[in-house]
């Protein structure tokens, strides 16, 4: 059994732990309200402009629109969302190994680079022999979590749809937390560009109530102005969804993380109990023993 001593500075050191945690989480809690909101907020605006984005498309022919051309895909590029710090569980490592399943198995017989936004993915990937090579791409996208906004991300993502228009990108696919709750993250792989189609299952319901649109402006303006507008939120509302996952995710590990900690520090208390009691049986015992001895 452990000396009071050792005990005594286990205790400590996992009571300064605890209050670390509990503290973390209550910052994450904080900041989860805020992201979470933002989320609400945005998403059913993004997924309808979504959907109205792929009608549009399929609506168009191969000449008009540009972000849904059909041709040969050579390059393919991954766009990697975590966050930059840790203490989060599984958040990163899940779209971190996502990715690299997708790299290696799904698009192994492709040209496939990767872009990071957060610190974890850029050390991940820094260096593998997916990293980007050129300037066709953004690159240091990690300092965009210090002030997530809709300007600071649309010049990133204005880079992405250039490259694409000048085929130097064939498909870019988004690889993130979609925030479902404060306790689950789903790790999604969601195609970004050329823009999907609407699927057989989308067409059938649709099938008897189909939406004839009616383009005023020219079809060429709803190209220029609409199209990059709509994917830009497409990108925008992803990070919202791994920003507000981060958070989540932080705070149910630090919730864990402090419950352990009092579970320890409640059978470290009962060890110190136990030896401080059996210190004090054996001092009696002795001094017990020595007072029969000097009676003898």
């Amino acid at each position: 059994m452990a000396n009071l001593k050792e005990i005594r500075n286990r205790i400590t050191s996992v009571s300064s732990t605890m209050q670390i945690t509990s503290a973390m989480k209550m910052v994450s809690a904080a900041k989860l309200k805020r992201a979470q909101d933002a989320v609400t907020k945005m998403r059913p605006y993004a997924d309808k402009l979504t959907e109205i984005l792929s009608d549009l498309s399929s609506a168009l022919d191969g000449s008009e629109n540009i972000y849904a051309s059909d041709r040969e895909v050579k390059n393919i590029v991954l766009v990697v969302v975590t966050s930059n710090r840790g203490l989060c569980g599984g958040f990163n490592n899940n779209i971190i190994k996502e990715a690299m399943r997708l790299a290696k198995e799904e698009y192994k017989d492709h040209n496939v680079s990767v872009m990071t936004v957060g610190k974890k993915a850029t050390d991940a990937f820094k260096r593998t022999e997916y990293k980007i090579d050129g300037s066709h791409l953004p690159s240091n996208l990690d300092d965009i979590w210090n002030n997530l906004t809709f300007d600071n991300v649309a010049p990133e993502v204005e880079r992405i749809m250039e490259a694409y228009v000048n085929k130097q990108v064939d498909k870019v696919v988004l690889v993130y937390n979609h925030f479902k709750n404060v306790a689950s993250q789903i790790a999604t792989a969601e195609q970004f560009l050329p823009i999907v189609p609407p699927t057989t299952e989308d067409s059938d319901k649709k099938e008897g109530n189909q939406i004839d649109y009616i383009f005023e402006p020219s079809r060429e303006e709803i190209v220029t102005e609409l199209m990059p507008k709509s994917l830009k939120i497409q990108f925008y509302s992803a990070l919202l969804d791994s920003h507000a996952g981060e958070h989540g995710a932080r705070m149910t590990a630090m919730h864990k993380a402090t419950d352990n900690a009092a579970e320890l520090n409640k059978s470290l208390k009962l060890e110190y109990n136990k030896a401080r009691q059996a210190a004090i049986t054996n001092e009696i015992l002795e001094i017990v023993g020595g007072a029969e001895a000097l009676n003898g």
